[in-house]
């Protein structure tokens, strides 16, 4: 069994037997621990876990639009990535501007009404084409507000001033690799209200030691069963990408989760999940002609002998 696997479906396994059962934003309702850590060596494979399969090219895509600043979902779309569609879906159809049938809590509703779930199908696929071809409307609903990529490379100072956070790490690991301070933080208070969803992981922090580049993630609230495999693999794709960049190998990612939960609709999924045996990890490839993690496009990266079980799929709570 591979040891990258094990720390994930451990960590399944604790907040089943250990959880307790709590409200949420959602209405969903969760199993929650608070407070768990994993490690996962990088030197062992690639961890996108193998008991379901993890879609690769929507992770990538994700990172590589934090990496550019961007906070509008047109570039996600371009690139048939779907995953933050409903929270600037839920702010067009809960605008004045929204002309089309009642989408009120359409994020429980499409899953419990046949009927509404395709009116809302057909209304999503409305508001991406808008976003895909009309550029004041893309604008006026694509933005998510002051999300991760925005904090990442332009975080503003109360004297007016714009921080690149990323770049600057990336220049001081060069220089000073020993140093404490390399840290990207993503929670901006005077910023969290503005924004489709506060972050989630909220900052990380690069370390160097024997020519080895590790990353440790801090992450507020964690949906275990859907969000924290993207983590995973996001965070390991970006600490690979930073240490090629830099001359180093990898180290580990170190995941600690504060509000680490299942939601109460997720519970038969990673059951099915849990009685999987997981498979050898594959390998992630970086084409040698990037130099610049700023520079990466989805042809600079691959992954190498992903023979995962099939996906297991399961609602998101908007």
């Amino acid at each position: 069994m591979t040891t990258s696997e094990q720390a994930y479906l451990d960590l399944c396994k604790y907040v089943l037997e250990n959880g307790t059962k709590k409200e949420d934003r959602t209405g969903t309702g969760t199993v929650s621990v608070f407070g768990y850590q994993m490690r996962f060596d990088l030197q062992k494979g690639f961890p996108l876990l193998t008991t379901k399969k993890v879609p690769f090219r929507l992770i990538a895509s994700e990172l590589l639009w934090f990496l550019k600043g961007d906070t509008n979902i047109r570039y996600l779309l371009q690139h048939n990535n779907n995953i933050w569609n409903e929270w600037a879906f839920k702010n067009w159809v809960e605008s004045a501007a929204y002309d089309g049938p009642d989408m009120t809590d359409f994020g429980r509703r499409s899953l419990q009404d046949d009927s509404f779930r395709k009116t809302y199908e057909t209304q999503m696929e409305r508001f991406k084409q808008l976003i895909l071809t009309d550029d004041s409307f893309s604008e006026r609903f694509g933005h998510l507000g002051d999300v991760y990529g925005k904090q990442w490379r332009n975080w503003k100072t109360t004297q007016g001033e714009s921080i690149d956070q990323l770049q600057d790490i990336i220049e001081t690991i060069k220089k000073n690799p020993d140093s404490r301070r390399l840290i990207v933080s993503a929670w901006n208070p005077e910023d969290v209200p503005s924004m489709a969803l506060p972050p989630c992981h909220t900052m990380f922090q690069f370390y160097v030691a024997n020519n080895k580049l590790s990353c440790q993630l801090y992450q507020r609230s964690g949906d275990i069963f859907l969000g924290i495999p993207f983590n995973i693999a996001s965070y390991s794709l970006l600490t690979h990408m930073i240490a090629k960049e830099c001359g180093l190998e990898v180290g580990e990612f170190i995941h600690t989760i504060g509000d680490a939960h299942l939601y109460t609709n997720h519970l038969e999924q990673v059951e099915t999940q849990l009685s999987r045996t997981p498979k050898a990890l594959p390998t992630l490839q970086i084409k040698d002609s990037l130099h610049s993690v700023f520079d990466a496009s989805m042809d600079d990266l691959e992954i190498i002998g992903y023979e995962p079980h099939p996906a297991i799929k399961a609602p998101v709570a908007v």
